[in-house]
């Protein structure tokens, strides 16, 4: 499995409005070929960050330019476009 992990940062004033999106958004998020897991994590700060578990990094790769659209989406919202990063899962535990 491979994580990409993508830190953002909202607009001041962005967060309920990001979340609606988010939420708008949520059904072409989970259809993205591959995807295991999506958590996005918000701090009192407005920053934070997506992680999302796929089932490999060449099919993270290859779904890039839909990840970038999404985030497109989002746009109006963020302080600037993020960039991601993402490695190997080597321990994913639950209780």
């Amino acid at each position: 499995m491979f994580a990409r992990v993508t830190a953002y940062k909202l607009k001041a004033g962005a967060k309920n409005a990001a979340i609606a999106t988010m939420e708008e958004m949520k059904a072409d998020i989970l259809a993205l070929p591959g995807m295991k897991h999506f958590i996005n994590v918000l701090g009192d700060d407005d920053s934070g960050y997506v992680v999302s578990i796929v089932e490999s990094q060449e099919v993270s790769d290859n779904n890039a330019d839909r990840v970038r659209a999404l985030w497109g989406r989002m746009a109006d919202h963020l302080a600037e476009m993020p960039t991601p990063s993402g490695g190997e899962v080597v321990a994913n535990w639950t209780p």
